[in-house]
């Protein structure tokens, strides 16, 4: 397919850059450049598997974490009313 594509400044440069880099052709560079950001995955793309590590016990118990931020929501209320009187 033919088109014409008006390209900003910093995007042309990126495709000279991987002409360049590649020895290809613009078509070439611009072509690929499209399948690799349109790509519903990189090409080169590789699961990168993270060790897993215990964080040990929790030191609050988060089956009150709403309580607790209403809690301390409240006493920064009470700070700001005090302090503006």
């Amino acid at each position: 397919m033919r088109t014409t594509v008006t390209l900003d400044a910093d995007t042309a440069a990126l495709v000279r850059r991987a002409m360049a880099a590649r020895g290809v052709t613009f078509k070439v560079a611009l072509n690929d450049a499209i399948r690799a950001g349109l790509a519903t995955r990189p090409v080169d793309a590789v699961d990168e598997v993270l060790p897993v590590r215990s964080m040990g016990r929790p030191t609050v118990n988060l089956d009150q974490a709403l309580q607790m931020a209403g809690e301390l929501e409240d006493e920064e209320l009470v700070r700001k009313m005090r302090t503006r009187k």
